[in-house]
């Protein structure tokens, strides 16, 4: 007979949206267990291997200070940041979603973000400004763009590390290598949840079960079967252990599919970047965003986006797609010496591959490209570059006449010697579909209601990411609904306590 333990709720996955669920569920007076299907040096989920970038609205930099103390009025009197409001925010994600985000997810993500960070920073977790890749430095003044000046301190890493203090201070439980396999349920209602501890079949009684373990990115098979066979291709950016096996369990008791499951969040990363998330290189320091300052060739030697469309923030999470449409599955961005000292720090990494050259034809005898067809389409896009005041703090309109696909902004001839060339592949982040769950984290059988002690949050909540999504929106929806998953797990335990006191 396996053993039986008890709790008030067990949370499956410790990586951002688990852990914030599981120190939320504490403070409404659970007796709380994590599962954690990797060893103790694996765990974090995909938030281990974030930038730590992390969007919310805010109405001035009065309001960053109040969760970063540390900037002094020296120092804001050396920031220009344009107010991010509510509205922006919500704005700038159906944009983005092409108005499919579901409503009701979108406005609780939104308009919960900045109460969020503020609980975050009560629990301990930092903050820093993102100078280096968030700001540009002008006339002595750090001038922030794109709605995304904020970044967890120590990036992913720094993240999960103070979150498992937290949890460690509150007395959380958390089982290592310990998969959840199958939840019980009887009338509609959780019972326990099945758990291989390390290799031992044992049985966890509980009033409630939080699904925060990722969706299928890392499961080859669904990727291809879901996303389209060429997806079998893709570098996996973050864990290896994010499978589908939460989407499986919450089908089976009931749940139902929700959000687009042929499409998913990916970018352009080095080419040579490891298979799958790498632990001992945390970071995410392969990805390769500074391509709005360049252009992007393919093998064949074509261009295939508008690389100036907008800040990368709004365009990097929907460029991953076009990369693996190309042949092979590789572009290039290309860049030269007038822009080099412009781009990102992955860029100086000693894991950034790249080619170096005087000229241009000796940059392309280094590239397993058209040759021919790549030189030409540099010179045309050259020619086409129109004369006009160069910003790359703004949306400048400095773009191109007579080709196609134009670059809108931020387009510099490529003509001053050396030239770069940097190999980008396509790296897998999370798919877009999932279960559907309402704004209080409560996931829905097929008559859209509640499946009683079933709560979801982070990427098992599908409907709100479709097409694309504002950079740094993926943290924050994890904290979003992993705080309110385990408020919403509090009353609901809560009360069936009440009920029998």
């Amino acid at each position: 007979m396996s053993n039986v333990y008890l709790y008030d709720t067990v949370v499956v996955g410790a990586g951002n949206a688990a852990l914030c669920a599981a120190i939320s569920a504490k403070e409404q007076g659970l007796n709380v267990l994590v599962l954690e299907k990797g060893p103790k040096e694996k765990r974090g989920g995909n938030s281990y291997f974030t930038d730590g970038a992390i969007r919310f609205s805010f109405d001035s930099l009065e309001d960053l200070r109040e969760v970063i103390p540390s900037i002094t009025d020296e120092e804001a009197s050396k920031i220009r940041i344009e107010p991010y409001t509510s509205s922006k925010y919500y704005s700038d994600l159906m944009k983005a979603t092409e108005n499919k985000s579901d409503k009701e997810l979108a406005t609780h993500l939104v308009y919960s973000s900045y109460e969020t960070i503020k609980w975050m920073h009560k629990n301990k977790v930092q903050f820093d400004l993102i100078y280096d890749n968030q700001s540009f430095l002008k006339d002595g003044v750090y001038h922030f763009w794109g709605g995304l000046p904020v970044k967890t301190t120590g990036r992913g890493v720094g993240l999960i590390q103070s979150l498992n203090e937290r949890c460690l201070e509150l007395g959380i439980d958390v089982w290592y290598q310990s998969p959840a396999v199958k939840i019980n349920s009887e009338l509609n209602r959780v019972k326990s949840i099945v758990v291989n501890r390390e290799g031992e079949e044992v049985t966890v009684e509980t009033k409630s079960v939080i699904l925060a373990c990722g969706s299928f990115e890392a499961n080859k098979k669904l990727r291809g079967e879901n996303l389209g066979e060429v997806w079998s291709n893709a570098l996996v950016r973050g864990t290896e252990f994010n499978t589908g096996d939460g989407i499986q369990m919450a089908l089976e008791v009931g749940a139902v599919p929700y959000g687009d499951y042929s499409m998913g969040h990916s970018i352009g990363t080095d080419a040579n970047a490891p298979k799958v998330g790498d632990f001992t290189k945390p970071g995410d320091i392969f990805k390769k965003h500074s391509y709005p300052l360049g252009i992007m060739i393919n093998k064949e030697g074509y261009r295939f986006v508008d690389e100036g469309a907008d800040f990368r923030n709004y365009t990097y999470a929907k460029y991953g797609r076009e990369i693996i449409k190309q042949p092979g599955q590789i572009a290039y961005q290309i860049y030269d010496a007038q822009v080099r000292p412009m781009l990102r720090d992955e860029y100086d990494r000693e894991e950034a591959t790249f080619y170096k050259a005087d000229t241009l034809e000796e940059l392309v005898a280094q590239l397993d490209v058209n040759k021919e067809q790549f030189l030409q389409t540099i010179k045309e896009y050259n020619e086409a570059v129109m004369d006009k005041e160069y910003d790359p703090t703004a949306k400048d309109g400095k773009g191109t006449v007579g080709i196609t696909p134009p670059k809108t902004n931020w387009a510099l001839k490529i003509e001053e010697g050396p030239f770069y060339a940097y190999p980008v592949t396509t790296g897998m982040t999370f798919c877009f579909g999932a279960i559907k769950a309402n704004n209080k984290c409560e996931v829905l059988n097929i008559d859209d209601q509640p499946i009683e002690g079933l709560f979801a949050s982070g990427e098992m909540i599908g409907g709100i990411f479709y097409h694309n999504y504002p950079g740094g929106s993926g943290l924050m929806s994890g904290a979003v609904f992993g705080k309110t998953a385990g408020e919403s797990a509090g009353e609901y335990v809560n009360n069936i306590l009440k009920a029998y006191s």
